[in-house]
């Protein structure tokens, strides 16, 4: 039986030679994930049905990145939650202040995942590592406390949708703007419980966070996961996080229920405006759009290349007085790195407030929440009524270099539009 790449993961995970759409299956899992909003809520059904051992301590990872440092008492309890049972536990890979990262960032940097893993998490945008050739999804906090258990999970096979892409991008063009593309292009519904599976010759002018960032984004579109097809460039990377990883790809015959040809060279700077993902429209077809706020960070735009199209924008700028411009690195590691190329810098000197990692802004936690009437251009993934802060609030979603540049602006502009060539 013919399979895509997705399917091929699970079967092998399941022990199985095949598996098809739409069956049910109990799959073993690789890493299981929860964060300090989801975790407690899993750890209390761990608890409830009397489980007392993990399947594998080193295959669960507890990341404290949504509302911490911790915004309040609920946050700290949250966290002290977790953190007792990652001590009972002797979780592995726990990750607190000081050395946290927004867990979809973080975990590909330490190595924890890969090609041909299967990993769920307590976090719809688990969906991230399959830039990494992984099979990757989202779970509620009853089935991560289940895998925490048994190192298993129950899965619906899904179908698949395949998207080819084309030629090159061009420039200040990035992966948020064709993931940003594709989900005006088939609407936020249009990958309902599907796998949506990337391949052809345009990969090879996208980086790894570029595709870190498409992935992330699939579940905008609906999506069960979306997955890159494995290449050079998905293997370096895993040599430097030495993960050792199994690949897997599509059989020439595997059946999609649609393909889409994404000409690259034709994609353009790309917002969604509010309050959908799906709300899409070329930057320069948006008009003059004040701003209150800019967010550059999150677990969709927080990496290293993230903040280096920012930086190369705000180099030798300042933001706009009426514009508060907040940079988060996704990670201490990245953070560190943004430092040593003098990237932070440039954000301080650009009038930018620099935040240590956290997924604060990106729902309205905390570290820039909105308030009534005032509107923000962000890098982050969602942009539904209230996200990140009062109802009457709006979110515009763009890439890096969009949003710097709209900080400097202090309205909705492209790199172009400020001078930037």
């Amino acid at each position: 039986m013919a399979m895509t790449m997705t399917q091929k993961i699970i079967a092998a995970h399941c022990g199985r030679d095949s598996v098809g759409p739409g069956e049910i299956v109990m799959a073993k899992t690789d890493l299981v994930l929860g964060n300090d909003i989801t975790a407690p809520l899993a750890i209390r059904e761990f608890e409830k049905y009397g489980f007392d051992k993990v399947f594998d301590r080193d295959k669960i990872a507890l990341v404290m990145d949504h509302f911490t440092p911790c915004k309040d008492i609920k946050a700290a309890a949250q966290c002290s939650e977790v953190r007792a049972f990652a001590g009972a536990y002797r979780i592995s890979n726990y990750f607190d202040v000081g050395e946290v990262g927004i867990e979809h960032a973080l975990l590909p940097e330490k190595g924890l995942v890969g090609s041909g893993d299967l990993v769920i998490g307590a976090d719809s945008h688990t969906c991230t590592y399959g830039a990494l050739g992984a099979f990757s999804t989202g779970v509620g906090s009853t089935d991560m406390a289940y895998a925490m258990a048994t190192g298993k999970v129950w899965l619906k096979v899904p179908s698949a949708i395949r998207f080819i892409l084309k030629n090159k991008l061009g420039k200040w063009v990035s992966g948020k703007d064709v993931i940003l593309h594709i989900i005006g292009l088939i609407g936020v519904s249009g990958a309902q419980y599907k796998s949506m599976e990337f391949s052809g010759d345009g990969l090879s002018c996208l980086s790894m966070d570029d595709r870190f960032c498409i992935a992330n984004m699939a579940i905008e579109a609906g999506a069960k996961n979306g997955v890159f097809a494995v290449d050079d460039k998905t293997t370096e990377y895993e040599k430097l996080k030495r993960k050792r990883s199994v690949i897997y790809t599509a059989d020439p015959d595997a059946e999609y229920e649609r393909t889409f040809e994404i000409d690259l060279s034709l994609a353009r700077p790309t917002a969604a405006l509010p309050h959908s993902p799906g709300n899409t429209k070329p930057v320069d077809d948006c008009g003059d759009i004040p701003v209150d706020q800019v967010i550059i960070g999150s677990c969709t735009n927080g990496r290293l290349e993230d903040l280096a199209n920012a930086a190369m924008v705000l180099h030798g700028r300042r933001v706009n007085r009426n514009c508060r411009t907040i940079v988060i690195p996704a990670t201490q590691q990245i953070y560190l790195d943004a430092l040593k190329m003098g990237f932070i810098s440039t954000f301080i000197e650009a009038g930018c407030a620099v935040s240590t990692p956290t997924c604060g802004p990106c729902l309205g936690g905390h570290m820039g929440v909105l308030a009534r009437g005032e509107r923000a251009v962000s890098t982050t993934n969602r942009n539904f009524v209230g996200r990140m802060g009062h109802p009457e609030s709006e979110v515009y979603l763009v890439s890096p270099a969009v949003a710097a540049a709209t900080a400097v602006a202090g309205a909705l502009a492209t790199p172009e539009k400020i001078g930037v060539v």
